[in-house]
């Protein structure tokens, strides 16, 4: 799929997947739960929350940024912005509670990647979460 440029603002950590493994090293549940207590009040039901992972150090075992945030947030929530690069991405789609299901979606990814089945390369440029409602996620990985 065909993705356009667009900027998301948010909060922000980095980590690693190795990391993210163990409970006492992990960033990323204790980022989501500020952003649901500190922003998502703030947005409007029009608004997207998005899960961006970016500024990778190398693939899946270097660090990584990823910002909690939304494509309509304004700039007194939140001082961080990323742009999704545009170009070509894979979208995994998974429905069922959270965050079991951001946790099975993402092992899709990392299934299809590992893979010697595999017809693409990722490109470990800009890769995203859109959250729609409470069940149901789409993951975009960028691809070469």
């Amino acid at each position: 799929m065909q993705v356009d440029e667009k900027t998301v603002r948010g909060i922000r950590v980095r980590t690693k997947n190795s990391a993210e493994m163990n409970p006492e090293k992990a960033k990323i549940a204790g980022l989501w739960q500020r952003f649901y207590a500190d922003i998502a009040p703030t947005l409007s039901q029009q608004a997207s929350v998005l899960g961006v992972y970016c500024n990778y150090a190398s693939d899946l075992a270097g660090e990584y940024d990823v910002l909690a945030g939304s494509d309509m947030l304004k700039d007194e929530h939140a001082a961080e912005s990323v742009a999704i690069k545009g170009g070509r991405y894979l979208v995994f789609e998974g429905k069922g509670g959270l965050p079991e299901i951001v946790i099975e979606t993402w092992s899709k990814v990392w299934d299809y990647f590992s893979s010697d089945q595999s017809d693409y390369t990722r490109a470990y440029t800009t890769d995203f979460e859109l959250y729609n409602g409470d069940n149901e996620i789409q993951i975009f990985i960028a691809i070469e």
